[in-house]
This record gives C-alpha cells, structure tokens and sequence, in this order.
C-alpha cells in the first residue's frame, strides 16, 4: 500500500515550475483533485503570498 502525502498518492505534490510571458512570469499547474476540493474555479483571483520558504494561495477578497 502506498503512502499518501498531503495532496494524494503517486507524487501528485510534485510540479515544476515553467517560465511564460518572456521571463516575467512563473506558471505551476495545480492538481485537479486541490483545486476542485477548494471549489475554486476557471479565472478565478488568488492572493500569493510569501510564507516562510514556500508561498500560500488563497482565495481573493474584494475590499469592501
């Protein structure tokens, strides 16, 4: 039996990172079951954040 991760099974965790826009850029592909289980959906705006070494996505909220 395979270990799970904190994503899935089968190294879903894993992705590289890919260069776009002519180096001013970055794009990671998320995995399918993350984003479903977020709800989050096509276009949708996300806050990323520097935490520690790593980032935090999170949902955008509009200013009220």
């Amino acid at each position: 039996m395979k270990k799970k991760n904190n994503i899935g099974e089968r190294g879903e965790g894993i992705r590289k990172i890919h260069i776009t826009g002519g180096g001013y850029s970055y794009t990671v592909n998320l995995p399918v079951s993350v984003v479903k289980g977020l709800r989050w959906r096509d276009n949708q705006k996300v806050v990323v954040r520097r935490h520690g070494e790593g980032i935090l996505i999170s949902d955008w909220k509009p200013k009220k």
